[in-house]
């Protein structure tokens, strides 16, 4: 599906889309945004290399898993970003990858699937020609992308204030099993922010020659403190549910280790008087201490004197 906004000194259309871009090309002047979205076929193939679309990167757009980029041409810069599909409280992450074909006078977008960001700004009436680039609204995008990102990390955070009690409770197994899961999807985010921290370092870069644009380069700036943020959060409770993972590992390991000294104690303790017991049941017939009378008696004091020394031993030691 192709659909396009022409903006024009106060003014917007997006009547009719071929229409437009005939508007558009006869005017001269103004700011058109063509949005392609879905699978590329001949007729979106054609009107992008007649836009001066370089091949690659058609083919980039193509492609479902790609890692977000900044390619400069003469005569456009491309960008790949990966924006939001759907994004659910538990970091469930179901990306949608964007391409930005950016030119002095055009804006062209490509993606497989419905955009919410792209919406957000398609029926924005308030855009003109006269107070946005191509550039601009390029970066707005992108950036408004990354505020979503932003608003279910943030919202994490509270939920990951709560794990170490729940760790604690009645069902640990549970959060464990909880927390694995969310320091995977982290690993996973952490990734896709560090390709747009790259990508927004090198859009900052490329943007810090605008001289005659200050907006392009505060939203240029925005973008990356946010892109940064992001990764800085991502990697901050990464590490921090893989410190909660240790630490449930380690007091776990010391419940053990408790739990197995205590039967070690036990065991120690049994063992000679289950010696004693077994070297007096054999059936011999020549055993002096047999016909002892008082054998059996004697035999209980030893095992108690044995078996206390070893406990008020143990106790020394703080074993028990």
């Amino acid at each position: 599906m192709i659909r396009a906004n022409l903006y024009t000194s106060g003014s917007t259309d997006n009547s009719c889309d071929i229409e437009i871009i005939r508007q558009w090309q006869s005017l001269g002047e103004g700011l058109i945004w063509i949005d392609i979205e879905g699978d590329i076929d001949d007729k979106e193939l054609q009107l992008m290399q007649d836009f001066g679309c370089h091949e690659l990167s058609i083919k980039d757009c193509k492609r479902h898993r790609h890692p977000p980029k900044m390619e400069v041409f003469s005569d456009n810069t491309f960008l790949l970003f990966r924006g939001i599909k759907s994004l659910g409280l538990d970091l469930s992450l179901e990306p949608q990858q964007i391409g930005f074909f950016v030119s002095d006078r055009y804006l062209i977008t490509v993606h497989n699937n419905l955009s919410v960001s792209i919406n957000e700004f398609w029926n924005n009436r308030m855009l003109s020609a006269t107070d946005i680039t191509p550039s601009v609204l390029a970066t707005r995008l992108m950036h408004y992308s990354a505020g979503r990102y932003l608003e279910v990390i943030l919202e994490f955070e509270d939920r990951l204030n709560t794990m170490e009690e729940t760790l604690l409770g009645a069902e640990p197994e549970a959060a464990m099993k909880e927390l694995v899961g969310y320091r995977s999807r982290l690993l996973q985010m952490r990734r896709v922010f560090g390709y747009h921290e790259k990508l927004s370092l090198a859009l900052l870069e490329h943007h810090s020659d605008c001289q005659d644009n200050t907006d392009l380069k505060h939203i240029s700036r925005d973008f990356y403190d946010r892109c940064e943020r992001l990764f800085s959060l991502c990697s901050m409770y990464y590490e921090t549910c893989g410190d909660l993972i240790d630490g449930y590992i380690s007091i776990s390991s010391h419940q053990l280790n408790h739990t197995m000294r205590v039967l070690t104690v036990i065991t120690a303790i049994f063992i000679p008087l289950g010696f004693m017991a077994g070297l007096y049941g054999m059936n011999f017939d020549h055993m002096p201490e047999l016909h002892f009378k008082y054998g059996y008696f004697a035999l209980l004091g030893v095992m108690f004197i044995t078996a206390s020394t070893l406990i008020i031993a143990f106790r020394k030691k703080k074993w028990l």
